[in-house]
């Protein structure tokens, strides 16, 4: 007697899971969102990080928050100083200070125009973004001025009408 062969079934093809967006790089782990309300940026530069393990891990979570955080530039080294990175949801006891000061690593060409450029009164470095960059964490900082109120008020002023024109320009193009 000849046994038929049972039908035999394929294994469902497993579906790569999808990245996530802040760790491949296509989001920002964080964004200084008060900081173009309050500053006018006059020049940015990406800088590295010195960060932990479990500070890596909580960015990746989006647990970084900049908005009280600055820079500084001493003895010819940057700093970060006030930037909250929250604590790590999986860390044990090794876990780390929540708003330590965090060392900044650039080149020396670029810690000296930054030297040169904070020492001018009324300018200073403001963090505008976290972001991942081939799997570092990088920092985007800006030098800056600070707004005055009318200064405020008059970019508010100025987004408003933009916003008025485009939906100006978006009706036209509906009704013609």
């Amino acid at each position: 007697m000849s046994r038929t062969a049972a039908p035999t079934t394929s294994a469902p093809s497993k579906k790569p899971k999808p990245r996530d967006p802040v760790a491949s790089g296509e989001r920002d782990a964080a964004v200084n969102r008060s900081a173009s309300h309050n500053y006018f940026f006059l020049d940015k530069v990406e800088a590295g990080l010195v960060l932990r393990g479990t500070e890596v891990k909580s960015i990746r979570e989006g647990k970084a928050n900049l908005k009280d955080a600055y820079g500084i530039v001493k003895a010819g080294e940057a700093y970060l100083l006030n930037a909250h990175i929250g604590a790590y949801s999986h860390s044990g006891y090794a876990s780390h200070e929540a708003t330590r000061t965090r060392k900044l690593l650039l080149h020396s060409e670029e810690l000296r125009k930054l030297f040169g450029k904070v020492q001018v009164k009324g300018l200073t470095l403001i963090p505008t973004r976290l972001y991942f960059r081939h799997g570092r964490v990088k920092c985007e900082l800006a030098i800056a001025k600070g707004k005055q109120t009318w200064d405020k008020r008059e970019t508010e002023r100025k987004r408003e009408a933009d916003r008025e024109s485009q939906a100006a320009v978006a009706a036209s193009k509906r009704r013609g």
